[in-house]
């Protein structure tokens, strides 16, 4: 198995790190994008319907339709991170939160992780609303989802992955 025989920091942002990793026998670094550890939620209320978040994206140039996520912050559970995304991005809070568990969200350029999380039975906070600026709450059903997910409305591939470790899971069922 090579060897990873150095490893800098090559380049660095608010957002991520570059990490420049030289191997046995190369001569070229491999280069390692590093963003924090992420939290997504597949969420349902207590009418069973999923919440979804729709928001402008810069990267993608327009407005995506997304699962609730967001960054680990430094010091911060994933739990504890999802339980706030949550709150911040739908207004509602999750009583049961249970880790799906954790995928790599992209092998060959990403060094961060995602921790995938569901909560059932979520209710809105008292007084609370959406609290990120440009975030529009959705409340689909499942076969609401289902049928976004299959005309591509819903874009994003990790909440593909998600969605099906929900289904795995049995958390999710599929219309």
């Amino acid at each position: 198995m090579p060897n990873i025989t150095d490893r800098a920091i090559a380049f660095s942002t608010p957002w991520f790190d570059v990490l420049a990793k030289h191997v046995d026998g190369d001569h070229v670094p491999h280069y390692t994008v590093k963003p924090p550890d992420y939290v997504t939620v597949v969420a349902s209320d207590l009418d069973g319907r999923i919440l979804l978040v729709k928001q402008y994206r810069p990267v993608m140039e327009g407005y995506t339709i997304e699962l609730p996520s967001g960054l680990v912050d430094p010091g911060e559970t994933p739990e504890a991170s999802a339980r706030r995304e949550l709150i911040e991005e739908t207004g509602h809070e999750a009583g049961d939160l249970e880790l799906l568990g954790t995928l790599a969200p992209d092998v060959g350029r990403l060094g961060n992780r995602m921790h995938c999380f569901a909560a059932s039975g979520v209710r809105p906070v008292s007084g609370s609303h959406v609290t990120e600026q440009g975030i529009e709450l959705l409340r689909w059903t499942p076969d609401e989802l289902v049928a976004a997910l299959a005309d591509l409305q819903v874009c994003h591939a990790l909440n593909f992955a998600v969605l099906l470790l929900a289904v795995l899971r049995g958390r999710f069922h599929l219309g």
